[in-house]
Parts: structure tokens; sequence; C-alpha cells
């Protein structure tokens, strides 16, 4: 049997100027595993608009393992380009994918895959410095006016794929054939070893710092905000612990400003940016205990997992994606949403506990590993394959 015809329309960055074509590195990568496991040749469409991409790199077209389609920013999608296409695998983030249905014929299938629910776009709205108050009631309008057009669309689809439990638990049930995957970034070479697990417990155990880490954007809806507090807050308790802080973002130059004042130059340290593979990974996996999570809303973050398995665990606020994850996994502790002291008291609690750091680690590993990057994605295509009738 032939396998069905794929186009994708992903929500990725790209930037193709003066014949220049830039792209997210995650994205690229998983495109591979993706055309890797369709046989056919894929057709992603991407749209024009990011002014930079900060995990990017430059690419040749002809290099690329499966074809691209850029669209203007607002551009519309229809027949000229999902005609003649068996499946079409689409963003439901992407409020100009929410009608595609109306463009389609009825030989066509539908696929959607979905990150953030409509409470967690609400938390990002609210938590975007740069709107007033006025253009956040705006566009908290807008927003409910798109949640009423993507559950209209997951309700047509064929198929519905949610990264996360929030977006699962809300739109799966909406969706006839649904299925949930957790995204992340770790093959089997990135997980921690054994020998590994076992340097960092002998660490713990001969009593030396807590080893505190994040990584991320350093934007609000990251909660990286807090970061500085939550130091603070360390201090004050006593606990002897360094924090290593990876990432870019808008906030980086409050947190180096905040560590300066705080006089904690040689604890906390804001490091440059480094490559994910060859340098949060080996970095993270030999010289972290805790990764802090600030998160102040439920989107399904990659961190959380790639984190746990580099063999640590996690401290986070009890958003939903990390209350259900840390209940599946139980590989950390949680504290009450956007409460520093409750965060900090939960990491202070924690570093007289080093056999519960152990522990938590050890399950957070194990999790990790049942749910890597090429299993999750193996789950991902043979669902599509199934929709559309070839596998």
């Amino acid at each position: 049997m032939l396998m069905p015809s794929l186009v994708m329309i992903a929500p990725a960055p790209v930037i193709d100027a003066d014949n220049r074509l830039q792209l997210d590195i995650k994205f690229v990568e998983g495109m591979r595993v993706t055309q890797a496991m369709w046989p056919d040749r894929i057709i992603c469409v991407l749209r024009r608009g990011a002014a930079t991409i900060p995990f990017g790199a430059e690419f040749d077209r002809a290099d690329l393992p499966f074809e691209l389609v850029v669209l203007a920013p607002d551009e519309p999608l229809g027949p000229a380009h999902l005609g003649g296409h068996d499946l079409i695998y689409a963003s439901g983030d992407d409020f100009h994918c929410l009608r595609l249905a109306d463009s389609l014929q009825p030989e066509q299938k539908i696929v959607y895959v979905i990150e953030y629910t409509h409470e967690t776009r609400m938390q990002i709205l609210w938590l975007d410095r740069s709107r007033s108050m006025i253009r956040r009631l705006r566009g908290a309008v807008w927003l409910l006016q798109q949640e009423r057009l993507r559950r209209k669309a997951f309700r047509r689809a064929d198929g519905l794929q949610s990264n996360g439990y929030p977006a699962h638990d809300l739109y799966g049930p909406m969706c006839r054939d649904s299925l949930l995957y957790l995204d992340g970034r770790m093959t089997p070479a990135l997980f921690a070893t054994e020998t590994e697990m076992a340097a960092r417990e002998a660490y713990r155990a001969a009593g030396g710092p807590l080893r505190l880490i994040f990584s991320g954007r350093l934007e609000p809806m990251k909660g990286a905000q807090d970061l500085v507090p939550v130091a603070r807050r360390l201090q004050t308790l006593g606990v002897d612990f360094t924090l290593d802080i990876f990432g870019v973002g808008s906030l980086r130059d409050e947190i180096a400003s905040g560590i300066r004042a705080l006089g904690a130059d040689g604890r906390i340290r804001l490091h440059a940016p480094v490559d994910f593979e060859t340098g949060l990974v080996p970095f993270t996996r030999q010289n972290a205990d805790i990764f802090v999570g600030c998160h102040r809303q439920s989107d399904p973050s990659c961190t959380y997992l790639e984190a746990m398995g580099c063999g640590v665990a996690v401290a986070s606020y009890d958003n939903r994606m990390w209350s259900r994850l840390n209940q599946e996994s139980g590989a950390g502790w949680s504290a009450a949403l956007g409460s520093v002291d409750a965060l900090a008291d939960q990491i202070a609690d924690a570093a007289r506990r080093p056999d519960e750091i152990t522990s938590r680690s050890r399950k957070a590993w194990a999790f990790s590993k049942a749910h890597g990057f090429h299993e999750e994605f193996r789950l991902r295509m043979e669902h599509l394959a199934r929709i559309a009738g070839g596998g």
C-alpha cells in the first residue's frame, strides 16, 4: 500500500530573507525524525514573521529532509496548498489553521496537534509586561473568539494529538481519535548514565552545596523573574546552594542585575547560551541535583522531561502540567503557584533530605527514559498512519 501524502502546517519560525534560510534547530531535528518515519516526502508549511530565532541556524533548502513552503504572515491557506494530499497535519495553536476543514475534500483527513489550553493562553497574556490593561482585555476577547473556533475544529477533525496532560485532558474528549504525548529532546545517548547517578548520590551524601539549575527562556511566562527571589529566600534560610541559570530572553539583564544586588556572583551563575546536546545536557548530568521550575502557567514544557532524563529531580510551582507530571512520575516536589517563599521552603526542606533527593532523582530518570524522543515520535507517526489508512 502506498503511504498517504502528508502536508504539515507547523508554528515554527522561519526567516528566508536575502537568500538566507534560518530555522529553529529543534524543529529541523524533529522533522528529520518525522520524515524518517514517513516514506513519502513531507511538505511542511511555515510562515514568515519572526524577527529572530534564538535557537536557530542557517540551512540550505537542498539539505532539508522535507519540502519547505514559506507563506507570508497572513497569507490564507486553501485548496492551492492542501489539494491533492491525503492527510493534513496542522497546529491547533495556530489560529490560521482553525478553519481548514472548510477547504478540504471529503476524502481528505485532518489531524491537529495542540499544546496550550485556553487557560494557559490567558495566563501568558496576563504575564505579558509589554501590554497595557486595555490591550490585555482586548487580547482576552480575541482569545475567547479563537477558542470557540478551536473547539469546533477539534470536533470536526479526524484526529488530535495533545502535547502534555492539560491539553489532553481538556481537548482529548472533543475528538474522535485522541493521543497524548510528552514532547522532549532526550535520545538514548543523552540520558544520564548509572555512573553519573551514583556520582551525584555520593556527592549528596558527602554534604556538598545543593546544586540547583534552571534552563529555558528567560521570560515572564517561564517564571524567570522568580529565580533571584527564590535564591534570596534560600540565603535567608541558611541553605548552602549554588544556582546555574541557562537561557536567553527579555529578563536576562534584570536577572544579572539581581544577582549583583544580592552579592551572589559566585553562588548564582548566569551562563551564556550553550548547545543543548554538547553543553546543557552534560552539565546537568554532572553538576545539578534539582531543577527549579518557576513556570507560572501550564504549558507542556519539555524542560521538565529533559532535566529528569539527566537524572535531576524537579521542584516547581504547582501548575497543571507539573502537578500531573509529578503525580505520574514522583520526580519531585510542588509549591503553591506563584509563591516564591513556598518554592524556596520546599527546596530548603529537600536539602535536609539527601535520601529523598536520591529517590526522586531515580524516579525522574526512569520516567523520562520511558518517554524518550524517539518513542514519543513513533507513537505520533503510528497514530497519523492509522488515521490516514497507511498502516
